[in-house]
């Protein structure tokens, strides 16, 4: 598998470009946009260092004060994760030490600005420690546990951004991000696999009689297929639950939440209109299909509103 290296702010924050639901789209607030791009930043690079996708001694590394390593190495990925969170604590700190990547730097002022607090992007960082240390996921549980961990942090903050949070917003929220996670690892089977790292639940596996070996072949066979169908359709019925989210708020965010619901919907109908074989490569959604699914939460939410 080819690995894109990468070594700067500007190429971390690129990758928005590339999720299946709008970032910080363009009709919200500029002080909103600022704010979401920069936790954006935080939870895209934690990713990078978690994935091995920065380069070896590269200039990530350097700011965290990291002699030169092998950055594909587990050791050293989570040398830089206890780095990245030993700057992260200097994002919180008032004793006037500035963090040194500047990512962090970027994210203090909306960190003071928003009153957040450390325990999302703490949560962010030990799913990438997980990553380094787990593999395989035995049953559904166990998968939606390193989801609140991996997924359901960055919904939280999106609330605390916004002054929106609520149990009842976090509860649905939660499910939204869990769904967004489990339709990207369906996307992903193949480039997680290369990875080393199975996101489907080995007892589903045993369900479906899918070995690991039937994962790494160029097409899936049936059995893959159903294994597929099935983790979408529980995926689907997460987005479900947590869509009245989107009817709980007004104006301009309102869309953004829509925007994430229908990402969600637009990525399992991608992954339902290949058939379900996901192993050629991620099903991606088209923007019509996005912009259709953006229309049809809209809706949803104002008869519920």
């Amino acid at each position: 598998m080819t690995r894109t290296h990468r070594t700067t702010p500007i190429a971390t924050l690129d990758k928005a470009a590339d999720e299946n639901f709008p970032v910080a789209p363009f009709f919200l607030p500029r002080a909103w946009r600022d704010d979401l791009m920069a936790v954006y930043g935080f939870a895209r690079l934690v990713d990078d260092i978690g994935d091995g996708d920065l380069a070896p001694g590269g200039a990530d590394a350097r700011h965290l004060g990291l002699e030169p390593g092998t950055a594909d190495d587990a050791d050293d990925r989570l040398a830089m994760l206890d780095a990245f969170e030993a700057d992260l604590h200097r994002v919180f700190s008032t004793d006037g030490e500035d963090p040194r990547h500047p990512l962090l730097r970027a994210l203090r002022p909306t960190v003071r600005r928003r009153a957040l607090t450390p325990e999302p992007f703490l949560g962010l960082i030990e799913a990438n420690r997980q990553d380094q240390k787990v593999r395989r996921y035995a049953t559904w549980d166990e998968l939606l546990a390193y989801c609140e961990l991996s997924a359901n942090p960055v919904g939280r903050l999106v609330l605390a951004l916004t002054g929106t949070t609520s149990p009842e917003r976090v509860r649905r929220s939660d499910a939204v991000c869990t769904a967004l996670q489990i339709a990207e690892h369906l996307q992903d089977v193949t480039e997680d696999l290369g990875r080393d790292r199975i996101y489907l639940p080995a007892d589903d596996m045993a369900r479906f009689h899918v070995t690991e070996a039937d994962l790494a072949a160029p097409t899936a066979g049936a059995s893959v297929r159903a294994l597929i169908a099935y983790e979408a359709a529980r995926a689907r019925e997460l987005l479900d639950e947590g869509t009245p989210l989107v009817g709980s708020v007004r104006g301009r965010l309102r869309l953004l939440l829509a925007g994430f619901v229908a990402g969600g919907r637009a990525a399992l109908d991608a992954i339902t209109a290949a058939g379900f074989d996901v192993l050629p490569g991620p099903p991606k959604p088209t923007k019509p299909s996005l912009l259709r699914e953006v229309g049809v939460v809209l809706r949803s939410a104002r008869r519920e509103g």
